[in-house]
């Protein structure tokens, strides 16, 4: 999907015939802009390995994981940026191809959640890395997987890969958005403001709704993307303000934990600092490049890490081996593993018309 964005806002851009000083500048530019998003999806990708490893092989009883709450609604935010920032750069909300594309961008997530989640019920217990947590079919799950998101009432774990079922939401909400749209600017606007309303409400009745909470902070990425990018690297672009702001939001998250007004707040940090890494320094160092790469198959990425430790976490664990050393080894194996099947796919994209032809039909 951002590999894609990259050569949406390049191509919109450049005007047929026109070439020069000028349009390099621009397309320079733009390369670089989306350089940094793509860095930022890879650093959350390998954040998210962390997040996971920690899962596998220390638990929850670890302390720290309001530290890390802001990771999961940060792809969300993310892809509601692209919507706004990236899409509607090239299509016209008028233009049926964007409403079809976004709605089929989110059937498709939904259907690779739907996909994994069932081989996941052969695969857990043959590897014994986890508990399921209950019956998909069952109505009172499938309410809590497709509508509230609250998870946590479930004991063991009832699905993998959430994420994906708000992103396919956000997706699909914003192609629907598009028709009204046309006529009012501020659509997206308003939309947001029903659904913190709504959040609001349900917090006042005492109730909560992951899933809802997560769209939001989506819907809240899509009002972003609308703001001219020179005015998102203006506040990027201040690093001592940024690390004090960040500062008090890690104070105030160990005082009262992460309620969802610190977690807006989170998610915007933590994506703004990364971004600022993204975009300083060279465009071409190693390790930047392979972050770059990473981000560009952020979704696989975040699908094979799983995969990754859950090999890793049968292993380890069959053959009881464990200790500081066997963590670190474990640790290290969960990111270049990651790593080495995003290099593997991308070189087999560009040398196979074929892999390249499936991996655009299932992740494209």
């Amino acid at each position: 999907m951002v590999k894609d964005a990259a050569q949406i806002v390049s191509q919109t851009n450049q005007t047929p015939g026109s070439e020069g000083p000028l349009t390099t500048t621009i397309a320079s530019k733009t390369t670089q802009r989306i350089s940094a998003l793509d860095f930022t999806k890879g650093a959350l990708v390998l954040i998210m390995v962390l997040y996971h490893w920690i899962n596998y092989f220390i638990g929850p009883q670890w302390p720290y994981y309001p530290y890390l709450r802001f990771l999961t609604p940060s792809f969300i935010f993310i892809t509601g940026f692209m919507v706004s920032h990236v899409y509607l750069a090239k299509y016209d909300p008028a233009d049926r191809r964007l409403s079809q594309r976004l709605f089929t961008r989110g059937l498709k997530l939904l259907a690779i959640f739907l996909v994994l989640n069932v081989a996941r019920i052969f695969i857990v217990p043959a590897l014994s890395t986890g508990v399921l947590g209950g019956d998909l079919l069952d109505p009172g799950n499938m309410f809590i997987v497709f509508v509230s998101g609250n998870l946590s009432v479930v004991s063991g774990k009832l699905v993998s890969f959430f994420i994906l079922v708000p992103i396919s939401y956000l997706l699909m909400f914003s192609g629907a958005l598009m028709f009204p749209y046309r006529f009012y600017r501020y659509t997206f606007h308003v939309a947001c403001g029903l659904l913190l309303s709504s959040i609001l409400i349900l917090g006042l009745l005492g109730e909560q709704s992951q899933t809802l909470e997560l769209f939001t902070v989506g819907m809240l990425g899509v009002l972003i993307g609308f703001l001219p990018i020179a005015a998102i690297n203006d506040f990027v672009r201040h690093p001592y303000l940024l690390a004090f702001a960040y500062l008090c939001y890690t104070i105030a998250i160990t005082i009262w934990n992460v309620p969802f007004a610190l977690l807006i707040v989170g998610v915007a940090l933590s994506v703004a600092v990364v971004y600022l890494i993204g975009a300083s320094g060279s465009e071409s160092g190693r390790i930047k490049n392979e972050v770059i790469l990473l981000g560009k198959y952020s979704l696989f990425g975040y699908i094979s890490q799983i995969a990754v430790l859950q090999i890793l976490s049968a292993g380890f664990h069959r053959v009881n081996l464990g200790g500081g050393a066997v963590l670190g080894i474990s640790f290290l194996a969960a990111f270049a593993l990651t790593i080495a099947s995003v290099e593997i796919v991308d070189r087999a994209r560009a040398r196979t018309p074929g892999i390249d032809r499936l991996y655009k039909a299932v992740f494209a």
